[in-house]
């Protein structure tokens, strides 16, 4: 009786195994990873994601990536869908920093911005100043006595209220002394270029990348660029420091995850951006779509998320911005 009762639970197991494993799938399964993009196609993180994640996926064998963009409210809407998905790594979001801690300061949101996954960190690209070529705005100093005779009248672009543009004119304006500018946020540099180039406001404030090529065909000019040493994409334009101004900020894109994902399928995630960044192809790609170049993984793009974090909330104590 005893070894029938053995064979008869043998049977049993072996029977029930196979539908174990149909229900834990290994990572990825057939079916797509969808990558939330907070904010309109065109824009700096939606090249960087559409750009790396086909590098990526070549690293994990069926991996197969699906951008979708969920833009609004300066990227919290694609924020909160990417923290509130379930943690099994088939959402992943792309977020740029220091936007991505400064959202939850201003107003509640859905999310909390030290507990998604911190996987890769991949641009960092310096904030500046551009004007129309024909601005009467040929300077730094140009615009900063324009703004002091005409007080509250100078308008200026970013991609949203607590975006790293908005923190970016927040500090130049504590620097230089000057009141506060009138600020025209927008969901993202795509809906933002055609209004500056349009004449419909005074300057935009945004990336080095973001309007590189309109600089090269002559229809916008950089100012300044808040960069610690002038990026390479940008060789003739001048620091902030250099003209007397300590402003240093900038946009820092990567990726991130829900929190709680599996050990395993982030380790898998990292050791593949590891490889993808890695490649010279893919650098010189980058280079060539005006993409300055900063991998951080794991553990180390999570410190840095941090101390942006711990930064963020000393300036909200003594210069809170509001739009």
């Amino acid at each position: 009786m005893m070894t029938t009762r053995r064979i008869l639970l043998g049977a049993a197991t072996a029977l029930a195994a196979p539908h174990l494993v149909a229900a834990q799938p290994a990572w990825p399964a057939d079916r797509p990873v969808e990558v939330i993009v907070p904010f309109p196609p065109g824009g700096g993180v939606d090249i960087m994601a559409r750009l790396v994640m086909p590098l990526v996926a070549a690293q994990i064998p069926g991996l197969r990536p699906v951008i979708v963009n969920r833009a609004g409210a300066a990227g919290q809407l694609g924020l909160e869908a990417t923290f509130n998905a379930a943690p099994d790594g088939y959402v992943l979001g792309a977020t740029t920093i220091p936007a991505h801690n400064a959202i939850p300061l201003e107003r509640a949101v859905r999310y909390r911005a030290m507990d998604f996954t911190f996987i890769c960190n991949i641009v960092e690209d310096a904030n500046c100043f551009y004007v129309r070529a024909d601005s009467p705005l040929r300077s730094v100093a140009d615009l900063v006595n324009a703004a002091k005779a005409r007080p509250g009248q100078l308008t200026y672009g970013t991609t949203g209220i607590g975006s790293d543009d908005h923190l970016f004119m927040v500090m130049f304006e504590g620097v230089a002394g000057l009141q506060p500018l009138v600020h025209v946020p927008f969901s993202g540099t795509a809906p933002l270029i055609p209004q500056l180039l349009g004449g419909n406001m005074d300057l935009a404030a945004i990336n080095v990348g973001d309007a590189l090529q309109l600089q090269r065909e002559g229809k916008v000019r950089m100012l300044a660029q808040a960069a610690a040493q002038r990026q390479p994409e940008a060789p003739d334009t001048p620091t902030f420091r250099e003209l007397g101004f300590d402003v240093v900020a900038g946009a820092s894109r990567g990726i991130i995850g829900p929190p709680g994902m599996p050990p395993a399928v982030v380790a898998r995630l990292e050791a593949a951006f590891r490889t993808a960044l890695a490649d010279a192809d893919f650098r010189r790609e980058a280079e060539r779509q005006s993409m300055p170049l900063r991998t951080m993984v794991g553990a180390e793009y999570r410190a840095f998320a941090q101390g942006v974090d711990d930064n963020l909330k000393r300036l909200w104590q003594t210069r809170p911005w509001r739009g």
